[in-house]
């Protein structure tokens, strides 16, 4: 496999398991060095320790994307040892369900902070680092943002999830704003919404969603699946693969956009 990001220096959020770790490894196998953050430092050590066993360059970092003070410390950290962060990938998010009149402020508040606020803290202390950074000869940039947003951050009929729908909405708005004003200081900004994604929390979500609807587990599986064109549920790979292209040279004229990668299930 070439080594497209050889040279650089990536960071994940929330990488210590699903859509994050795929990208983690993804970005690794194409030699980045990279910065595995998560809530839970065991799981961030986990993958980064899978990532130097298969010969690849890897630290982890515990950041909870809803403190600027931890933040601005993972920054540094990765800024000391490799000197520079030349991608960023906004990953870290939650879920949780119920119908919208029963909704407490207690889950509005869980997903905004996480989805939405974080998204925002970690981008503001990046891109400071990032304007310090010298461009690219190459291409002039002096850094990647990419944010994983959500198929709900686009289509807001999302059953059991308004919450969620307008934190992931705030994501590709934010996503929007920053590409726009961040662009001739040479800083992308795009988002992938991936759709009906097999990982740990859609495990979760599918439990919640039987029991609101009052069916088995299996049959809302199947909803996922039916309401997918190409007839399957989505995995982190497949999510790992378009961040990997947005990572890369191949996408350096691309910004503000929000890329659905969800096997049909939203077209637009």
């Amino acid at each position: 496999m070439s080594k497209e990001l050889q040279l650089k220096v990536s960071a994940i959020t929330g990488a210590g398991s699903g859509i994050g770790k795929a990208i983690a490894k993804a970005f690794a196998q194409v030699g980045s060095r990279v910065a595995v953050t998560d809530v839970n430092w065991e799981w961030a050590n986990s993958v980064a320790n899978e990532i130097k066993e298969a010969g690849g360059e890897a630290i982890a970092l515990k950041l909870d994307v809803t403190r600027q003070d931890e933040c601005q410390a993972v920054v540094d950290l990765i800024v000391e040892r490799w000197g520079h962060i030349d991608l960023w990938v906004n990953n870290a998010g939650v879920s949780t369900m119920n119908r919208f009149v029963d909704l407490t402020e207690r889950d509005w508040d869980f997903n905004m902070d996480i989805n939405a606020k974080g998204t925002f803290l970690c981008s503001q202390v990046v891109v400071r680092q990032m304007l310090k950074q010298t461009p690219d000869a190459a291409n002039g940039l002096r850094g990647k943002i990419i944010n994983i947003a959500s198929m709900a951050g686009k289509r807001g009929n999302a059953p059991f999830l308004a919450h969620y729908v307008a934190s992931k909405f705030a994501v590709v708005g934010l996503t929007q704003a920053m590409a726009g004003e961040l662009a001739k200081q040479g800083i992308t900004v795009n988002a992938i919404c991936p759709g009906y994604v097999a990982t740990s929390m859609q495990e979760r979500e599918v439990e919640w969603e039987a029991k609101l609807r009052g069916v088995k587990p299996q049959e809302v599986r199947q909803l996922y699946i039916d309401d997918t064109p190409l007839g399957r549920l989505e995995t982190a790979e497949d999510v790992a693969k378009v961040a990997l292209f947005l990572a890369s040279p191949l996408a350096d004229f691309i910004t503000g956009e929000s890329i659905n990668v969800n096997g049909g299930s939203f077209m637009e």
